[in-house]
């Protein structure tokens, strides 16, 4: 599990200041911000649109853009269920099933207790080991019940 800090424009602005003389900075400091909180934080927007002297419109624009950029606080676990063929070809389907009924939630949604993301993934490269997953950037090879029921204990420490 990721530990990242609680929001603090004081720490943002130092990330920012450390990025904001690089070329094309907006990126570097948005990765930077998420690295940092976790997510990138509504405030922060305004602070990187001064520093860089763009619109916030233009950040926010760049932040809804990229889908990898979580603008809310993460969840303390994420597992990402293969869903490509490969995966879905060996038992995928059933497994996400029972990853989605366990966990009470669908693709892209977080328990209500912000505690497992689930999302889905096309492609962890492991297709010879199908079906794959990845828990908190663990990727696991030759996912089965067992597995997965190992994964979501985890997620409950």
């Amino acid at each position: 599990m990721t530990q990242w800090s609680a929001w603090s424009g004081s720490v943002a602005r130092s990330v920012i200041d450390e990025k904001k003389g690089m070329p094309g900075a907006l990126l570097p400091i948005l990765h930077a911000l998420q690295e940092t909180f976790g997510y990138i934080d509504r405030d922060a927007e305004a602070l990187i649109a001064e520093a860089l002297n763009i619109s916030r419109g233009e950040v926010h624009g760049v932040v809804t853009f990229y889908h990898d950029f979580r603008q809310s606080p993460p969840p303390a676990h994420t597992l990402k269920l293969c869903r490509a063929e490969a995966c879905q070809s060996m038992g995928g389907e059933r497994l996400a099933s029972r990853a989605e009924q366990r966990l009470g939630v669908g693709f892209g949604e977080t328990t209500a207790d912000g505690r497992v993301g689930l999302e889905p993934v096309y492609c962890l490269g492991l297709c010879s080991a199908a079906p794959s997953a990845k828990l908190d950037g663990r990727i696991v090879a030759r996912l089965d019940e067992a597995k997965l029921d190992a994964l979501l204990a985890e997620t409950e420490r």
